[in-house]
């Protein structure tokens, strides 16, 4: 397979990794009865104020949306952007057990969106309780896992 392909292959295994993600977190959501985290959002907030763009700082309903929506959007973006890193790195790896490949693709997401969660000032993790790192640790694994799953299934 090409390395153009490994991309392509693990940006798709990573949109399907990112669904999972999104299942697990609206799952735990559904079961425990909690909100949905306005972090996305405030990142996307507290990056426009940065860098001066007033029309995504302010506070009315539709900006407050579009955060919203960017917030989503990064984090997809992320979920690919990962994935297609896995395409890469995976073939040269095939001796790294799935499970092992895995938790460390999970690791991965997790550590670029809590860096840059917490680079921008949205949230400081260590304030987080456990149920916080639960909630934050368990999809991404899911995410690993439908990743390393996905990518090995596709790459035959």
């Amino acid at each position: 397979m090409s390395f153009v392909r490994h991309i392509v292959v693990g940006a798709i295994a990573g949109a399907a990794a990112t669904s999972a993600l999104n299942i697990a977190t609206y799952t735990d959501i559904a079961v425990r009865g909690r909100g949905e985290s306005d972090v996305p959002s405030k990142m996307v907030k507290n990056i426009a104020e940065a860098a001066g763009l007033g029309a995504l700082a302010s506070d009315d309903e539709t900006t407050q949306h579009r955060r919203s929506g960017i917030g989503a959007l990064m984090g997809y973006a992320d979920g690919l952007g990962v994935g297609a890193v896995y395409g890469v790195l995976r073939p040269a790896l095939r001796g790294v057990p799935v499970l092992l490949a895995a938790v460390a693709a999970g690791a991965a997401a997790m550590a670029l969106s809590d860096i840059a969660i917490a680079q921008s000032g949205a949230s400081d993790s260590r304030t987080w309780a456990a149920a916080d790192w639960a909630a934050d640790a368990i999809p991404h694994l899911v995410y690993g896992l439908a990743l390393a799953l996905s990518f090995d299934a596709l790459d035959r």
